[in-house]
């Protein structure tokens, strides 16, 4: 089976890694967020959102979404590069979170988790 085709058999979430029981929190929630995403998490975490900015934990991470290139809004993957490290993150990894949404993994940096 190519990528392709296992990504469009896995829901929105589980592309991000997300897992049941596990808590998510979003920071920044407004009329442009995308619902269909948003349902997705709370389908697979089996947990509402939560509203909440807290420190990053070890072994945690951050999903930073961002609009796919061509739309409003849209961030070069390599301006979020070059600011990761200016607020102590790395970036990971990447994946096409939604229809019009791109998803950049963060993580704390090998020493700091």
């Amino acid at each position: 089976m190519s990528a392709t085709a296992g990504q469009a058999q896995s829901s929105l979430a589980e592309r991000l890694g997300i897992k049941p029981s596990q808590v998510v929190q979003e920071i920044g929630y407004d009329d442009d967020c995308d619902e269909e995403l948003r349902s997705s998490i709370e389908s697979v975490s089996e947990n509402e959102l939560v509203d909440a900015l807290t420190s990053l934990t070890g072994g945690g991470h951050i999903w930073l979404l961002t609009p796919k290139a061509g739309r409003d809004g849209h961030v070069e993957p390599s301006e979020i590069g070059e600011a990761a490290p200016t607020a102590g993150l790395s970036q990971t990894s990447s994946v096409s979170a939604a229809k019009d949404w791109s998803g950049t993994r963060l993580v704390a940096p090998k020493g700091l988790r």
